[in-house]
């Protein structure tokens, strides 16, 4: 039984006049020890579908429909007081900004010892000392000063790393990072990313990764699922997601992608239009508008998920890409 298994996970914002579907019916699940990977562009329901999961949506305007059961328990039917009993112990989240998510008028130090006075009941000297051990852990030089420090203080990618301290704290069975590595520069991002491996491959945490970089994908994942308008258009492992690209939509996001082996002067092949150029998919596939496989019978419906390839390797197009056409990427095992 997965830790966690998302069914038909729907996210509508709006009230009585006009509402917007953010997430149209997500599926996937997470074992103990994986780490699974949401990918897309900005705006097609990565960080919604987190937001949802963790219960930090607003309760007013938001309708919010489907399952997630964690540990056989589902997660959208918790009250206020049972999520926030969840969270930090069982479930913790890496926001995207580190500087917008910490308190900018209490030092870091505070901010990490509330997390162990609430879940584990440490005060005082033994939270600080626990709070510092915490620090140490994520690789923040001289802890014990820096638990003095405001968030201002710090460079970005102390920030993160404070703030996977925080999310690090109570030992969580699931961890979702919200594209933890944005604003940082390629070395920190490495850093992160070694960090992350390090507590799944440790502590046996499951992670929940949402990115739009293929290239934290290649190098963290073992199961990608790649998100359009809030919905998966394809699933599969790492590997055979990047040597077998079937939907045109993730085919489009590795063409985008500039290539060191690629000859100079060679253009990419960016997906024409924008996330904002689709359809409902109630009237047929959403990414139809801006897809070069386009057909007349992809109109016809909302496409189901078909296995043209494996078992493991899902795919919801009528047209898939196919494999003479598709690049050739060197994955690390």
């Amino acid at each position: 039984m997965p830790l966690l298994s998302v069914d038909e996970l729907t996210v509508t914002f709006g009230g009585q006049g006009r509402k917007s579907n953010a997430v149209n019916g997500v599926s996937f699940d997470v074992d103990q020890g994986q780490v699974i990977g949401l990918v897309g562009e900005s705006g097609c329901g990565k960080s919604v579908t987190s937001l949802a999961l963790m219960g930090l949506l607003p309760r007013k305007g938001v309708e919010v429909g489907g399952r997630a059961d964690f540990d056989g328990v589902n997660l959208l039917t918790m009250s206020q007081n049972e999520i926030r009993d969840m969270r930090g112990s069982q479930l913790a989240m890496i926001f995207q900004d580190p500087l917008s998510s910490l308190n900018p008028v209490i030092p870091i130090g505070i901010q990490v010892t509330e997390i162990l006075q609430r879940h584990r009941g440490l005060k005082g000297e033994p939270a600080r000392k626990e709070a510092a051990a915490l620090l140490e852990k994520v690789g923040i030089p001289d802890p014990t000063r820096r638990l003095k420090e405001y968030p201002h203080q710090m460079s970005g990618g102390m920030r993160q790393r404070a703030l996977i301290a925080m999310a690090v704290a109570c030992a969580p069975r699931l961890l979702i990072a919200d594209e933890p590595t944005t604003a940082l520069d390629v070395t920190i991002q490495a850093q992160i990313l070694e960090l992350l491996k390090e507590l799944v491959d440790q502590e046996g945490t499951a992670l929940l990764m949402i990115t739009h970089d293929l290239g934290v994908v290649a190098g963290l994942c073992d199961q990608v699922n790649v998100l359009y308008a809030g919905k998966v258009v394809e699933s599969a492992g790492r590997r055979e997601l990047f040597k077998h690209p079937t939907h045109p939509y993730t085919h489009g996001l590795l063409g985008s992608i500039p290539r060191l082996d690629a000859p100079r002067g060679e253009a990419l092949s960016p997906i024409r239009g924008s996330i904002n150029d689709r359809i409902a998919w109630a009237d047929g596939c959403a990414f139809a508008p801006r897809c070069d496989r386009y057909e007349l019978d992809c109109l016809s419906g909302p496409p189901g998920l078909s296995h043209p390839r494996a078992a493991d390797h899902q795919v919801r197009c009528l047209h898939p890409v196919p494999q003479s056409t598709q690049p050739t990427e060197e994955v690390p095992a």
